[in-house]
């Protein structure tokens, strides 16, 4: 780490997450595997229901901060999925979080999950879902580890609005370190009303909510300064491109919904 514990602390002052606030600053910078985890899953659960002792899926999970946050702030039991973090190296996290008995390591990939059908009351899902979700039949697949009824919650990196025609100039833009923003992964952003039709028109979900986050952008960018200033960032960082767009196009779409019930 390049600062001190009081500057961490600075950098990650956000009024809006009183949960995450609790944790330990370093911990959560060392954590970085793209916007900042805590904060999405914070805002992620406002909306979804959890009571202590379910079972939940944390797919996509990285080095699992957000499954050590689940447990803790709920009790609840939490599956810690990752395909690009070892077990073995979110198992040192979670004992040293001293979650052993409540948070449980799994490396897998999102198409050959190891689950029962119906074992979870709830999954979620922060910055993982749109790498493998946007295919029309993977929802059909993911649906069945979760019981009837059961509520299925992402946060993704997406798009405020559409765009017609080619891509905005300001996300091709070259950075001053030489490197672009918008690669061809980044066609995966989407609107909170794509996903909501994507979702809805499978018939297996009811979706509860389609929304954005109000000035996510913000919270991506304190972020992504915050592990640029500590030399925990593994890429280039993305202020520039992030100043410039001002939440236009980029920030956090939120989708909470329920499996419906067999018929």
């Amino acid at each position: 780490m390049n600062i001190d514990k009081e500057r961490m602390a600075e950098l990650l002052k956000n009024d809006r997450y009183l949960l995450s606030a609790k944790y330990d600053p370093e911990w959560v910078l060392q954590g970085w595997m793209g916007p900042n985890v805590l904060w999405l899953t914070e805002w992620l659960c406002e909306k979804m229901e959890f009571k202590q002792g379910m079972r939940v899926l944390d797919m996509g999970c990285g080095k699992a901060l957000s499954s050590v946050f689940l447990a803790r702030e709920f009790g609840v039991e939490v599956w810690a999925n990752d395909l690009w973090i070892p077990a073995a190296e979110n198992w040192q996290r979670i004992k040293e979080a001293g979650l052993e008995k409540r948070v449980f390591p799994i490396h897998a990939e999102a198409h050959a999950l190891p689950y029962a059908e119906e074992f979870f009351d709830a999954i979620v899902s922060l910055d993982s879902y749109q790498y493998y979700g946007t295919d029309d039949l993977y929802l059909g697949y993911f649906r069945k580890f979760v019981k009837p009824g059961g509520q299925i919650g992402i946060v993704v990196p997406g798009l405020m609005q559409d765009f017609d025609g080619p891509v905005p100039e300001h996300l091709m833009r070259k950075r001053s370190d030489g490197g672009v923003f918008w690669q061809p992964d980044c066609w995966c952003f989407h609107t909170a009303a794509w996903w909501r039709r994507h979702w809805e028109k499978t018939g297996l979900v009811d979706v509860a909510v389609a929304d954005v986050q109000p000035d996510g952008w913000r919270d991506w960018l304190q972020y992504e300064k915050a592990c640029n200033e500590a030399g925990t960032l593994l890429f280039p960082s993305e202020e520039e491109t992030l100043e410039v767009d001002g939440g236009e196009y980029l920030g956090f779409v939120r989708l909470v919904a329920r499996r419906k019930q067999d018929e």
